[in-house]
């Protein structure tokens, strides 16, 4: 099982409080949605679980570790936050197969089934540099789900994605939960956001301002 906890949480940046007092526990095998307007925070609560920034008070507990303390980065986790970026003269396996090379936990036929999930051409020659912006996306994607992480951080994924490649993400997102992962993302699309979630808190000015179970009606699940 695993857990994440932010307890009391506040990060301030260039005296603006980008995440105040913020209080909250995930659990694995759900997905959750972040649901507020641009800079209302969501982002930035992404950066602060993954270990990308430290927080002014508070601390983030990863399984009962705290993050800056007992350890420095969540150890089994994929991010997906803003904008994806990958080196421009290599294709999209061998950046895959770049980034894989830094933990060895797959080998290249996992990736290949990865790129492929997302909807893209595990041959494809075709360098990163002339990718459409929504190859680039799946490719983001792809990097965050390769390893099967325990934590899976996707921000606004839906992003230059047309309908087949949201039908993909759905069933990824499924796939992953069922797993075991613990799946956190943000969509601008509040349908989408309701469809992809178990569970959406709401944030508005750094602070969590409601919390909504969202009923699997298919599944029977809550």
């Amino acid at each position: 099982m695993m857990t994440i906890e932010m307890q009391g949480v506040t990060k301030i940046i260039k005296r603006n409080t980008i995440i105040d007092d913020v209080s909250v526990s995930f659990s694995s095998g759900k997905v959750y949605g972040l649901k507020g307007i641009n800079g209302s925070g969501k982002t930035m609560m992404m950066r602060l679980i993954s270990g990308l920034i430290r927080p002014n008070k508070g601390q983030i507990l990863i399984n009962g570790k705290q993050l800056w303390k007992d350890l420095n980065f969540p150890e089994s986790i994929g991010i997906l936050i803003e904008n994806p970026s990958f080196l421009d003269d290599y294709s999209g396996l061998e950046n895959l197969k770049i980034l894989a090379g830094l933990k060895k936990k797959i080998d290249e036929n996992t990736i290949r089934e990865t790129i492929a999930e997302v909807g893209l051409d595990p041959n494809d020659k075709k360098k990163y540099k002339k990718y459409s912006l929504g190859m680039k996306q799946r490719l983001g994607i792809a990097a965050a789900v390769m390893e099967h992480p325990e934590i899976l951080l996707l921000d606004e994924p839906t992003n230059a994605l047309d309908s087949t490649g949201i039908e993909q993400l759905k069933k990824i997102i499924e796939k992953e939960k069922q797993r075991g992962a613990l799946i956190i993302l943000t969509c601008h699309d509040f349908e989408l956001l309701k469809e992809f979630c178990d569970e959406i808190y709401y944030i508005d000015n750094g602070k969590i301002t409601d919390h909504s179970i969202e009923k699997k009606e298919e599944s029977g699940q809550v």
